[in-house]
C-alpha cells in the first residue's frame, strides 16, 4: 500500500489522475462520461494546494477502483462532491446515471451534513471533541444503509490524509485525530485492513511527526 500512497501523493494534474485511474480499472463509456462531467462541474474550483479540485475525486476513484471493480462505486467516487460543491442536484445525477449511483452520492452528501451538525470548535476541550467524534461515528454508521457508501468515504478520507500538507498544523491534527476515532474503526469493522493501516499510519505521521520519524 505504501508505494501506491506515495504514487498518489505525487499526482497533482488532471491528466496524471486520469492516467492513474486507467491503471486501476477499464474506462467504460459510462465512466468516461462521468469523468468528463466531473471535470466540467469542478472546472472553476481549486484545492488549497492550488491544484484543480477535480484531481481529488479522480484520485478517490482510483483508490476505490483498487479495492473494487464495481463501475458504480467508481462513478460515485468521481461524483461524490458534485451535489455539495456545484450547481448540479441529485435529480440530475439520477436522470443521467441511475438510482444506484444517485443513492450512493446522496449517502455521501448526508455524511457531510451529519458532520456539519456534529462539528465542534477546536477550542473545545479534548473530551468534548472526542464525544462529538464518537457521536458522529455512531450517526454515520446508523444512517448509511449501503456499505459501498462507507467504502467510498474511506477512500475519500484516505486521499484527504495524503494531501494534508497544504493545511495548517492545527487542521492537520484535527483531521488526523478524527480519522483515528471515526474512520479507522469503520475500516476495521468492514475488514479492509489495508485502508485501516494506511489511515492509522498517516494519522500517526501528522499527530506525532517526531515519533513517526524515529520509528
Amino acid at each position: 500500500m505504501e508505494p501506491f500512497i506515495k504514487k498518489i501523493q505525487q499526482i497533482n494534474t488532471i491528466e496524471g489522475a486520469i492516467a492513474e485511474l486507467k491503471t486501476q480499472i477499464e474506462i467504460t463509456p459510462k465512466l468516461d462520461e462521468v469523468i468528463n462531467f466531473s471535470i466540467g462541474a469542478h472546472k472553476e474550483q481549486f484545492r488549497k494546494s492550488g491544484e484543480p479540485y477535480v484531481v481529488h475525486p479522480i484520485l478517490v476513484a482510483s483508490i476505490a477502483a483498487r479495492f473494487s471493480n464495481d463501475e458504480d462505486i467508481v462513478a460515485t467516487a468521481l461524483l461524490h462532491d458534485v451535489v455539495e460543491d456545484t450547481k448540479y442536484h441529485l435529480d440530475f445525477i439520477r436522470d443521467k446515471w441511475g438510482d444506484n449511483v444517485a443513492h450512493m452520492v446522496d449517502g455521501l452528501t448526508k455524511i457531510v451534513e451529519i458532520r456539519e451538525h456534529e462539528k465542534v470548535s477546536s477550542k473545545e476541550s479534548n473530551s468534548k471533541l472526542l464525544s462529538s467524534a464518537l457521536t458522529f461515528r455512531k450517526m454515520l454508521v446508523a444512517s448509511i444503509d449501503d456499505v459501498r457508501v462507507l467504502v467510498v468515504k474511506l477512500c475519500d478520507r484516505l486521499h484527504n490524509l495524503m494531501t494534508l500538507d497544504a493545511l495548517d498544523r492545527q487542521k492537520q491534527i484535527s483531521i488526523a485525530e478524527e480519522t483515528l476515532v471515526v474512520y479507522v474503526p469503520i475500516a476495521h469493522r468492514l475488514g479492509i485492513s489495508s485502508i485501516k493501516n494506511a489511515l492509522e499510519d498517516l494519522s500517526f505521521y501528522y499527530i506525532y511527526p517526531k515519533e513517526y520519524e524515529k520509528i
